[in-house]
């Protein structure tokens, strides 16, 4: 997507180094646009930790890039299967939730494996197979991303006939843009298929506290490529929905059981419950990879991260040109955040994968993925 009119995606390895990967560091935005290096398997941890990248498909490509730098950073020519299983272990607990970063690392660990027997793999051999396995998925990631805007573009075209080619209004929760993902996102590509057509989107972006994506990051990349936004509280949503300024609600999503269930960014659930009481569409959009198929019975058991509570506690901003920290709740109040809920499949119109858009079941979802079943 474009940053000043110049192409970006998110994550990428350093084409004069190899030993550095990069990327956006999204703490930054919307403020100051800076890529940061990072150079070690421990740097990628704390990177997918504290959200210097965040979003379920980014946050896979990380962790496959991570094992990257971990086979790169061992000493000796011969590694260790127990190396390769103890750092995998200890790239998937960065974060719990988000069910793309063990697929990603697990495929790592198994792809190393399958390189030859016994207990110890050549370093030059691994290493090679860990870089293109993570540039493998980084290009599926991409791939996937642009097929769900192709296919999730139908939806809005259809409203847009529908209201005689008057704006279609979008809500989305989060961000899952191109920021979260790769290249063009999950939620918003048909946002931005719709308005390279030369379909009228305005697009309502929800902050999003604590962290505020929607506000920080959705709003900016939205506005670096020209499409109509106007940021909202989380809580105004509803009241749009009630007064018939909403067509469509769309989505991304952390993790997704094959049952239909929806696991995105806390308040999503909420939407997802407004949407249905004004008879609104409510989408997810996801690349299979967000989807968890051991949960074939629903998401309802999820491991759902309890972050910081400073994040409620503090909210960053710019001011006078200086990034400051301004704290908003009253000392010795106690927290509770988690960081995300759980959407039930009844309350979600459908899925928008990039295989096509299905009912949130599993009937519908297997028959979009039968090597699943």
């Amino acid at each position: 997507m474009k940053v000043k009119g110049c192409h970006f995606e998110t994550i990428w390895i350093n084409p004069d180094n190899p030993a550095i990967v990069q990327i956006i560091d999204q703490r930054s935005l919307p403020f100051n646009f800076r890529i940061e290096d990072i150079c070690s398997s421990e740097e990628m941890y704390v990177a997918i930790r504290d959200m210097h990248l965040r979003g379920a498909p980014l946050i896979g490509a990380a962790g496959a890039l991570g094992m990257y730098l971990a086979l790169l950073e061992f000493k000796g020519n011969k590694v260790p299967l127990e190396y390769v299983a103890s750092k995998a272990t200890y790239l998937k607990s960065s974060r719990p939730t988000a069910v793309n970063l063990s697929w990603a690392v697990e495929r790592e660990e198994r792809e190393i494996k399958e390189t030859g027997s016994g207990g110890e793999r050549s370093k030059q051999e691994v290493v090679e197979v860990a870089r293109r396995v993570a540039l493998e998925i980084i290009d599926e990631e991409r791939t996937n991303c642009l097929k769900i805007g192709q296919h999730g573009v139908k939806l809005i075209e259809e409203l847009s006939r529908r209201k005689h080619n008057e704006t279609i209004n979008i809500l989305t929760h989060c961000n899952a843009g191109w920021l979260a993902c790769i290249d063009y996102g999950t939620a918003t590509a048909p946002i931005y298929l719709a308005h390279e057509k030369g379909i009228r989107v305005h697009v309502w972006v929800d902050e999003t506290r604590p962290r505020n994506q929607g506000a920080r990051l959705t709003a900016w990349e939205l506005q670096q490529h020209g499409v109509p936004c106007t940021v909202i509280a989380d809580n105004t949503g509803g009241y749009l929905m009630q007064q018939g300024h909403v067509d469509l609600v769309i989505v991304g999503s952390d993790r997704a059981s094959a049952h239909g269930d929806i696991v995105n960014k806390v308040g999503t659930y909420l939407k997802a419950l407004a949407a249905q009481d004004n008879n609104i569409p409510f989408y997810a959009a996801l690349p299979s990879s967000t989807i968890d198929w051991l949960l074939s019975e629903g998401a309802m058991d999820t491991p759902v991260e309890l972050r910081d509570g400073d994040e409620l506690r503090i909210m960053e901003g710019m001011n006078n040109g200086r990034i400051t920290d301004v704290e908003i709740i009253p000392a010795g109040i106690p927290v509770l955040n988690y960081g995300f809920d759980i959407t039930p499949a009844r309350l979600v119109t459908g899925i928008i994968t990039e295989r096509g858009i299905t009912p949130a079941n599993k009937k519908g979802i297997f028959t979009l993925f039968p090597e699943k079943t």
